[in-house]
């Protein structure tokens, strides 16, 4: 898993299985012996690194806590992943938007993010998006987190900042 992160973060969805293989200190095909096809390799990868930015993201968040608190708990776990973890962030940015990976990995990817979802539920129940859709407010607050993450990287002296000029700005949006 970890030569196939390294292959597509660094040559994107075109990465080939012999890459993958080599860099893994294995024959090609030895690499199918455990994954059928590069699209189920590609679904296992998914699926692995949305299960593993979950641990980060969204256990132990603080569920007693206000739901302002527990996103904001939530946003901070985001942006520190991201940037811990530059290479799985790239390789799943090209997977989510990968044609081989299919709606049965996609909901089983989603299913350790429903506190997450839960969480945004109950900050937007009086907010200016509460009738949206939950897909939507998902995708709204990905594109805050990356703008954040994108920011972050460019003025890495501002990070504190920029995080919490972020977080106002997502609390603002949804609530």
């Amino acid at each position: 898993m970890e030569a196939a992160i390294r292959a597509i973060a660094e040559q994107g969805l075109g990465a080939s299985t012999a890459v993958i293989a080599k860099s893994a200190g294995v024959s090609n095909g030895a690499l199918f012996t455990y994954f059928e096809t590069k699209a189920d390799l590609l679904n296992q990868l998914y699926i692995e690194l949305k299960l593993r930015k979950a641990e980060t993201t969204v256990a132990n968040a603080p569920m007693d806590a206000e739901p302002r608190e527990q996103l904001r708990y939530v946003w901070y776990r985001m942006l520190r992943w991201a940037t811990e973890q530059p290479l799985e962030r790239a390789a799943l940015a090209q997977l989510s938007v990968s044609n081989d990976v299919t709606d049965t990995s996609r909901a089983v990817a989603r299913k350790p993010y429903a506190e997450v979802e839960a969480i945004l539920d109950r900050c937007r129940a009086n907010g200016t998006i509460r009738d949206a859709s939950p897909a939507f407010v998902a995708s709204l607050v990905m594109a805050m987190v990356d703008a954040a993450i994108d920011g972050l990287a460019a003025e890495p002296d501002a990070a504190e900042r920029h995080a919490a000029i972020g977080f106002d700005a997502l609390w603002r949006a949804i609530n």
